[in-house]
């Protein structure tokens, strides 16, 4: 060995020898393929088993189908279960999203564009807040909104959930940012000379070279709105207020309840039901990702 590593891996002289060479194509091939087999997995699981019975969910392999094909059976069984309430909860998701991460990436939008282009006392301030923030975990600060909310009564009301989604620090940073580098100071100069006001260059111009930010922002806050469990949880006591994470969280403690009605076929479903229209949304905006994320670090 002390012979042969005086010569390059890939030398005839390796090669005679009998020594291996590893083809890195070929290896990182193999990591991605594990990679993109441990996301499709549970993916996986949940479509097949949205196809199941009750009975055959237990009786069955979980990454096979069974026999029966229940899958519209439980899909009918989903919307019409304990008075349509998977509705209700749906409907209550969306406008979560709607209200929260639309007003978030708004307020992302207003503050990043005037940290960015706006010099005032204190914006350094403002600078190591912002960057403070992203270091603080969401599920730290929910035990405190909660007690804020409950004295002003606030709980268990859709605002509990509403106003917090408001707040996205990353959002702001992001589009301070890009802002920088994607708005030219002289077209908002230009703009004033003309006698034109800053709300009407900020929505007139600046808005539309912002859009690839607001994409991106608008994406992970929708994505994180979707996804937000720990926050309703603790907020909101009414079921008709619930979001899906927690209604279907209900289900399936109502399952794995002593004396409750087992309604795992119910739960998987849901929960598949529940993803399919935050799939879309992602797929739909996963074209403005990569330029929304790229071209605000990017100098002109």
């Amino acid at each position: 060995m002390g012979v042969l590593s005086r010569y390059r891996a890939d030398s005839p002289v390796i090669a005679r020898a009998g020594v291996p060479r590893v083809n890195k194509s070929v290896a990182l091939f193999g990591v991605m393929l594990f990679i993109a087999g441990y996301i499709v997995l549970p993916l996986t699981w949940l479509v097949v088993n949205s196809t199941k019975t009750q009975k055959s969910l237990f009786s069955s392999f979980g990454l096979w189908f069974s026999g029966e094909f229940a899958l519209i059976d439980n899909i009918q069984a989903v919307l019409s279960y304990n008075d349509g309430v998977f509705v209700r909860w749906l409907g209550n998701t969306a406008l979560y999203v709607v209200v929260g991460a639309g007003g978030a990436t708004l307020l992302a939008a207003l503050g990043g564009y005037a940290l960015a282009k706006f010099n005032f006392p204190g914006r350094r301030g403002v600078f190591i807040v912002v960057l403070a923030s992203l270091s603080i975990p969401g599920t730290a600060l929910a035990v405190p909104t909660f007690l804020l909310f409950s004295q002003i009564g606030l709980t268990n009301t859709p605002w509990a959930v509403i106003l917090p989604s408001l707040i996205n620090p990353f959002g702001l940073y992001l589009i301070w940012i890009y802002a920088s580098e994607s708005v030219p100071t002289s077209l908002l100069e230009a703009a004033r000379l003309d006698g034109a006001r800053e709300f009407r260059i900020f929505f007139t111009i600046a808005f539309r070279l912002l859009t690839p930010g607001l994409i991106t922002v608008l994406l992970f806050s929708i994505v994180a709105t979707w996804n937000n469990y720990f926050l309703p949880l603790i907020m909101l006591s009414d079921p008709q207020w619930y979001p899906l994470t927690v209604g279907l969280n209900q289900w399936n403690a109502q399952s794995s309840t002593v004396g409750g009605e087992p309604i795992y076929n119910l739960v998987i479903t849901g929960s598949l039901l529940a993803i399919v229209p935050i799939i879309a949304i992602f797929l739909y905006l996963q074209r403005y990702w990569q330029s929304g994320l790229v071209a605000g670090s990017v100098k002109q």
